[in-house]
């Protein structure tokens, strides 16, 4: 799905020449999941308890990632205006 994605967005292909196939992925795409919702119905216990390590890994890690992207904008943007300046 993210190869055909790529595809149509740097117009290798038109949309048009894939819909039958995009149609079949999109219809099958709930058998995609159903090993991820078995391994999570076997390791259920496994799961609960460590409930309070898994969500702290998540909000950390998420955060993690918010403040490095906000981090590396400041950084481009400080970079892009500097070198607007150089030009001018």
């Amino acid at each position: 799905m993210v190869l055909m994605f790529i595809a149509l967005k740097s117009r290798l292909f038109e949309a048009e020449s894939v819909r039958p196939v995009a149609k079949f992925l999109l219809g099958t795409m709930a058998l995609f999941f159903v090993p991820f919702g078995v391994g999570i119905i076997n390791s259920f216990d496994l799961i609960a308890d460590n409930a309070l390590a898994i969500v702290t890994a998540t909000v950390v890690s998420t955060f993690a990632v918010i403040v490095a992207t906000g981090w590396c904008l400041q950084y481009l943007n400080r970079r892009n205006r500097r070198e607007e300046v150089k030009r001018d």
